[in-house]
C-alpha cells in the first residue's frame, strides 16, 4: 500500500472513529440485553451500516490516491443513478441521461490531471449547454423544461458538488505537508457528525420547528446544538488533519454544520415533492445513497473553496 500521503495524525483520527463505532456497538448490545422488550433493530442496522461505510471509506483513502478518485467517481455514479431513478422524465429524453453519466469520467479525468479550469466549468457551463441541444435533436418538447431541469440539477448536486471531494485529494499538491486525504476525512467526519448531533439534540431538546413543511423533525434546538457540537469537534480534530488557524477551525465547524443542514433539507424537499420517505433501501437503516450524501452536496464544494482560497 502507498501510505506516503497518510500522516500519523490521520491514522490517529481514523482509530478514534473506529473506537467510537466499537463503543456504539457495545452500548447497543447492552441496551438490547438490558431492555429485551424494546426494539433496537433500526439502531443495530444503522451501526452495522456505519461499520461497512467506514471500512470501505478508510480503505479507499489509504491505499492510493487513484483508488480514492475511483471510489468517489463510483459514489457520484451511484448517487446520480439513484437521483434519476426517483425523478420522472419524459421517456424520449432518456437518451440525454447517457451524456449525463458520461460526464463523470470526463470530470474525474480533469481532477486526476489537476485541470482546475476545466473541472470548475465543465459541468455548469459545457454540460448545461450541451444537454438541452441533445434533447432538442430528439424532437420531443413535451416535458422539456422538467426533464432538462431534473437532469441538470442532478448533475449539479451528484456530480459537480460531490466531485469537489475528489479535488480536495489533489488540491494540496505534492509539496504540501497536509495530505489531501486528510482534508476529505475532516470534511466527511464533520458533515456526518453534524447530522448525528442535530438528530440527537433535536430528539432530546427539540420543541421549535425550523422548516416544518419540508422536514417536520428538524428543530432550532437541534440546529443550534449541531452547530455547537460540530464546532467543538472541529477544534478537536482540525489540528490533526488541517492547516487551519484557530479562527479557521471555528469558521469551518460553523460553516460545515450550517451548509450540511441546508444540503439535508434540500434533499428532504425533493423527497417530500416526490412523496417518498427514503430515496432507496441501498444502505440498511439509513435509506439510500442520497440520504447519506445529501449534506455533502453542499458542504463539499463550499468547504473546498474555503480551503483553496484561504489555505492553498
Amino acid at each position: 500500500m502507498n501510505l506516503g500521503k497518510i500522516s500519523n495524525e490521520m491514522i490517529v483520527v481514523m482509530i478514534g472513529v473506529f473506537i467510537v463505532l466499537v463503543l456504539s456497538s457495545l452500548i447497543c448490545a447492552y441496551l438490547t440485553k438490558r431492555y429485551p422488550d424494546k426494539d433496537f433493530t433500526e439502531i443495530k442496522l444503522r451501526i452495522k451500516s456505519w461499520w461497512g461505510m467506514c471500512i470501505i471509506f478508510t480503505i479507499a483513502l489509504v491505499i492510493h490516491s487513484t483508488v480514492s478518485l475511483i471510489f468517489l467517481a463510483l459514489l457520484c455514479f451511484l448517487a446520480l443513478k439513484e437521483c434519476f431513478s426517483l425523478i420522472p422524465t419524459n421517456r424520449s429524453h432518456r437518451a440525454v441521461l447517457f451524456w449525463a453519466y458520461l460526464s463523470i469520467p470526463i470530470q474525474f479525468t480533469f481532477i486526476y490531471f489537476g485541470f482546475y479550469g476545466m473541472f470548475i466549468i465543465f459541468i455548469p457551463v459545457y454540460m448545461f449547454l450541451f444537454i438541452p441541444i441533445q434533447a432538442i435533436f430528439i424532437g420531443e418538447t413535451k416535458g422539456f423544461l422538467q426533464s432538462m431541469g431534473s437532469v441538470q440539477w442532478g448533475l449539479m448536486l451528484m456530480v459537480f458538488s460531490l466531485s469537489h471531494l475528489a479535488y480536495l485529494i489533489v488540491l494540496p499538491g505534492e509539496k504540501s505537508t497536509v495530505p489531501g486525504a486528510s482534508l476529505v476525512l475532516f470534511l466527511v467526519i464533520l458533515t456526518q457528525a453534524n447530522d448525528v448531533f442535530q438528530f440527537l439534540f433535536g430528539k432530546a431538546f427539540g420543541k421549535h420547528k425550523i422548516v416544518p413543511k419540508v422536514s417536520p423533525n428538524k428543530t432550532w434546538e437541534g440546529f443550534v446544538g449541531g452547530i455547537l457540537a460540530t464546532t467543538i469537534l472541529s477544534l478537536c480534530i482540525a489540528p490533526f488533519l488541517t492547516p487551519f488557524t484557530l479562527l479557521g477551525m471555528i469558521i469551518a465547524g460553523i460553516y460545515i454544520s450550517i451548509m450540511g443542514f441546508i444540503g439535508d433539507v434540500n434533499i428532504s424537499a425533493l423527497k417530500r415533492d416526490l412523496n417518498i420517505k427514503d430515496t432507496s433501501q441501498a444502505i440498511p437503516g439509513h435509506g439510500g445513497i442520497l440520504d447519506r450524501v445529501d449534506s455533502l452536496t453542499y458542504t463539499a464544494p463550499l468547504f473546498f473553496h474555503f480551503v483553496r482560497f484561504f489555505y492553498f
